[in-house]
Protein backbone atom coordinates (compact mmCIF):
# COMPACT_ATOMS: atom_id res chain seq x y z
CA UNK A 1 0.00 0.00 0.00
CA UNK A 2 2.63 2.55 0.99
CA UNK A 3 4.59 1.72 -2.09
CA UNK A 4 1.66 2.04 -4.30
CA UNK A 5 1.20 5.56 -2.97
CA UNK A 6 4.94 6.20 -3.03
CA UNK A 7 4.83 5.36 -6.65
CA UNK A 8 1.75 7.97 -7.55
CA UNK A 9 3.52 10.74 -6.00
CA UNK A 10 6.74 9.85 -7.76
CA UNK A 11 4.55 10.11 -10.55
CA UNK A 12 2.57 12.99 -9.48
CA UNK A 13 5.48 15.07 -9.21
CA UNK A 14 7.06 14.37 -12.17
CA UNK A 15 3.77 15.00 -14.16
CA UNK A 16 3.93 18.66 -12.08
CA UNK A 17 7.32 19.37 -13.05
CA UNK A 18 6.78 19.12 -17.05
CA UNK A 19 3.83 20.58 -17.13
CA UNK A 20 4.81 23.80 -15.21
CA UNK A 21 7.33 24.13 -18.10
CA UNK A 22 4.56 24.00 -20.84
CA UNK A 23 1.32 26.58 -18.22
CA UNK A 24 2.03 29.87 -17.54
CA UNK A 25 -0.33 31.89 -15.27
CA UNK A 26 0.41 36.02 -16.09
CA UNK A 27 -0.72 38.80 -14.66
CA UNK A 28 -0.53 42.27 -16.39
CA UNK A 29 -0.43 45.20 -15.13
CA UNK A 30 -2.52 47.52 -17.49
CA UNK A 31 -1.38 50.89 -18.45
CA UNK A 32 -4.04 54.08 -18.43
CA UNK A 33 -2.82 54.25 -22.24
CA UNK A 34 -0.82 51.81 -24.21
CA UNK A 35 -0.60 48.47 -24.99
CA UNK A 36 0.82 44.94 -22.94
CA UNK A 37 1.50 42.15 -24.54
CA UNK A 38 2.96 38.84 -24.15
CA UNK A 39 4.63 36.11 -26.17
CA UNK A 40 5.85 32.62 -26.66
CA UNK A 41 7.73 30.87 -29.18
CA UNK A 42 5.70 28.04 -30.62
CA UNK A 43 6.36 25.57 -32.88
CA UNK A 44 4.32 24.35 -35.60
CA UNK A 45 0.68 21.71 -34.92
CA UNK A 46 0.62 22.52 -31.33
CA UNK A 47 -2.72 23.33 -29.59
CA UNK A 48 -2.27 26.61 -27.36
CA UNK A 49 -5.41 27.59 -24.88
CA UNK A 50 -5.47 30.42 -23.03
CA UNK A 51 -8.25 32.11 -20.62
CA UNK A 52 -7.90 35.63 -19.41
CA UNK A 53 -10.15 38.01 -16.90
CA UNK A 54 -10.55 41.37 -15.91
CA UNK A 55 -8.71 42.33 -12.10
CA UNK A 56 -9.44 45.85 -10.26
CA UNK A 57 -6.10 46.42 -9.39
CA UNK A 58 -6.87 50.01 -7.40
CA UNK A 59 -8.12 51.12 -4.24
CA UNK A 60 -11.75 49.72 -4.65
CA UNK A 61 -12.43 46.27 -4.20
CA UNK A 62 -14.77 46.39 -6.70
CA UNK A 63 -14.64 46.68 -10.15
CA UNK A 64 -15.81 49.49 -12.00
CA UNK A 65 -19.15 48.53 -14.54
CA UNK A 66 -17.65 50.16 -17.43
CA UNK A 67 -14.27 48.70 -17.08
CA UNK A 68 -13.84 47.12 -19.81
CA UNK A 69 -10.76 45.43 -22.24
CA UNK A 70 -9.97 44.78 -25.52
CA UNK A 71 -7.60 41.72 -26.68
CA UNK A 72 -5.54 41.03 -29.85
CA UNK A 73 -4.08 37.53 -30.80
CA UNK A 74 -1.37 37.49 -33.54
CA UNK A 75 0.75 34.93 -34.93
CA UNK A 76 4.20 35.16 -36.10
CA UNK A 77 3.08 36.37 -39.43
CA UNK A 78 0.24 38.52 -38.17
CA UNK A 79 -2.58 36.50 -39.08
CA UNK A 80 -5.16 37.42 -36.57
CA UNK A 81 -6.08 34.69 -34.11
CA UNK A 82 -8.65 36.14 -31.67
CA UNK A 83 -9.78 39.50 -31.25
CA UNK A 84 -12.41 41.26 -28.97
CA UNK A 85 -13.15 44.61 -27.49
CA UNK A 86 -14.98 45.95 -24.43
CA UNK A 87 -15.13 42.10 -22.96
CA UNK A 88 -14.83 41.78 -19.18
CA UNK A 89 -13.35 38.14 -19.44
CA UNK A 90 -12.49 35.27 -22.39
CA UNK A 91 -10.93 32.78 -23.99
CA UNK A 92 -9.15 31.80 -27.11
CA UNK A 93 -7.92 28.73 -28.62
CA UNK A 94 -6.29 27.79 -31.70
CA UNK A 95 -3.35 25.33 -33.44
CA UNK A 96 -0.49 27.15 -34.50
CA UNK A 97 -0.20 26.68 -38.13
CA UNK A 98 3.19 28.67 -38.25
CA UNK A 99 6.71 28.65 -36.23
CA UNK A 100 7.56 31.38 -34.41
CA UNK A 101 6.56 34.02 -31.60
CA UNK A 102 2.74 34.30 -30.89
CA UNK A 103 1.40 37.49 -29.40
CA UNK A 104 -0.96 38.44 -27.20
CA UNK A 105 -1.62 42.34 -26.51
CA UNK A 106 -4.43 43.65 -23.88
CA UNK A 107 -5.33 47.35 -23.32
CA UNK A 108 -8.04 49.48 -21.07
CA UNK A 109 -10.70 50.20 -23.89
CA UNK A 110 -11.45 54.52 -23.53
CA UNK A 111 -14.19 53.68 -21.65
CA UNK A 112 -12.28 52.89 -18.36
CA UNK A 113 -12.42 55.52 -15.19
CA UNK A 114 -9.56 57.44 -15.18
CA UNK A 115 -7.65 56.33 -11.98
CA UNK A 116 -8.94 52.97 -11.89
CA UNK A 117 -5.87 50.61 -12.42
CA UNK A 118 -6.55 47.52 -14.45
CA UNK A 119 -4.71 44.14 -14.45
CA UNK A 120 -5.54 40.57 -16.33
CA UNK A 121 -4.86 37.43 -14.97
CA UNK A 122 -3.89 35.31 -18.16
CA UNK A 123 -3.84 31.65 -18.02
CA UNK A 124 -1.85 30.53 -21.32
CA UNK A 125 -1.80 26.93 -21.69
CA UNK A 126 0.35 24.92 -24.56
CA UNK A 127 0.38 21.81 -25.85
CA UNK A 128 -0.19 19.03 -23.22
CA UNK A 129 -1.24 21.09 -20.40
CA UNK A 130 -3.91 22.24 -23.02
CA UNK A 131 -5.51 18.61 -23.47
CA UNK A 132 -8.74 17.66 -21.48
CA UNK A 133 -7.19 14.81 -19.80
CA UNK A 134 -11.00 14.05 -18.18
CA UNK A 135 -12.12 13.27 -21.45
CA UNK A 136 -9.59 11.14 -22.38
CA UNK A 137 -10.02 9.18 -19.04
CA UNK A 138 -13.67 8.52 -20.19
CA UNK A 139 -13.03 7.92 -23.71
CA UNK A 140 -10.01 5.62 -22.89
CA UNK A 141 -11.77 4.29 -19.41
CA UNK A 142 -8.26 4.48 -17.65
CA UNK A 143 -8.32 5.35 -14.18
CA UNK A 144 -5.50 5.51 -11.49
CA UNK A 145 -2.10 4.66 -11.98
CA UNK A 146 -2.57 4.03 -15.79
CA UNK A 147 -4.17 7.45 -16.13
CA UNK A 148 -1.15 8.92 -14.65
CA UNK A 149 1.25 7.57 -16.66
CA UNK A 150 -0.82 8.48 -19.53
CA UNK A 151 -0.05 11.81 -18.80
CA UNK A 152 3.11 11.28 -18.14
CA UNK A 153 3.91 9.62 -21.32
CA UNK A 154 1.87 12.64 -23.08
CA UNK A 155 4.03 15.35 -21.59
CA UNK A 156 7.40 13.31 -22.55
CA UNK A 157 6.26 13.30 -26.05
CA UNK A 158 5.60 16.52 -26.04
CA UNK A 159 9.18 17.61 -24.90
CA UNK A 160 10.48 15.64 -26.96
CA UNK A 161 8.57 17.16 -29.72
CA UNK A 162 10.08 20.26 -28.16
CA UNK A 163 13.66 19.45 -28.18
CA UNK A 164 13.43 18.18 -32.01
CA UNK A 165 12.24 21.85 -32.47
CA UNK A 166 14.58 23.24 -30.35
CA UNK A 167 17.62 21.04 -32.44
CA UNK A 168 15.78 22.18 -35.80
CA UNK A 169 16.05 25.76 -34.96
CA UNK A 170 19.64 25.80 -33.81
CA UNK A 171 20.69 24.30 -36.76
CA UNK A 172 19.00 26.42 -38.97
CA UNK A 173 20.95 29.14 -36.74
CA UNK A 174 23.80 27.64 -36.92
CA UNK A 175 23.26 27.32 -41.02
CA UNK A 176 22.04 30.90 -41.21
CA UNK A 177 25.52 31.81 -39.22
CA UNK A 178 27.55 29.61 -41.32
CA UNK A 179 26.23 31.68 -44.58
CA UNK A 180 27.29 35.26 -42.68
CA UNK A 181 30.49 34.06 -41.77
CA UNK A 182 31.02 33.25 -45.22
CA UNK A 183 29.92 36.58 -46.51
CA UNK A 184 31.99 38.24 -44.37
CA UNK A 185 34.95 36.86 -44.88
CA UNK A 186 34.21 37.08 -48.78
CA UNK A 187 33.54 40.97 -48.60
CA UNK A 188 36.71 41.08 -46.39
CA UNK A 189 38.87 39.30 -49.30
CA UNK A 190 37.10 41.65 -51.73
CA UNK A 191 37.93 44.53 -49.64
CA UNK A 192 41.67 44.01 -49.45
CA UNK A 193 41.67 43.04 -52.95
CA UNK A 194 40.57 46.59 -54.37
CA UNK A 195 42.90 48.63 -51.42
CA UNK A 196 45.27 46.37 -52.79
CA UNK A 197 44.27 47.37 -56.71
CA UNK A 198 43.91 50.97 -55.32
CA UNK A 199 47.62 51.09 -54.33
CA UNK A 200 48.98 49.41 -57.26
CA UNK A 201 47.51 52.32 -59.23
CA UNK A 202 48.18 54.54 -57.31
CA UNK A 203 52.02 53.57 -57.40
CA UNK A 204 52.00 53.48 -61.48
CA UNK A 205 50.42 56.96 -61.78
CA UNK A 206 52.58 58.72 -59.45
CA UNK A 207 55.93 56.50 -60.94
CA UNK A 208 54.01 57.68 -64.53
CA UNK A 209 53.53 61.16 -63.19
CA UNK A 210 57.22 61.72 -61.93
CA UNK A 211 58.85 60.10 -65.50
CA UNK A 212 57.15 62.71 -66.98
CA UNK A 213 58.34 65.78 -65.27
CA UNK A 214 61.98 63.66 -65.32
CA UNK A 215 61.92 64.05 -61.79
CA UNK A 216 63.19 60.52 -61.50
Amino acid sequence: MAASWSYRAIIALTWWCITTTIAQAIWLDLPDSGTKCVSEDIHNNVVVLADYALINNGEDSHLHPSATISVKVTSPYGNNLHHKENVTHGQFAFTTTESGNYLACFWADGNNRAGNRLSVSLDWRVGIAAKDWDAVAKKEKIEGVEFELTKLEGAVEAIHENLIYLKNREAEMRQVSEKTNARVAWFSIMSLGVCIGASVLQVWYLKRFFHKKKLI
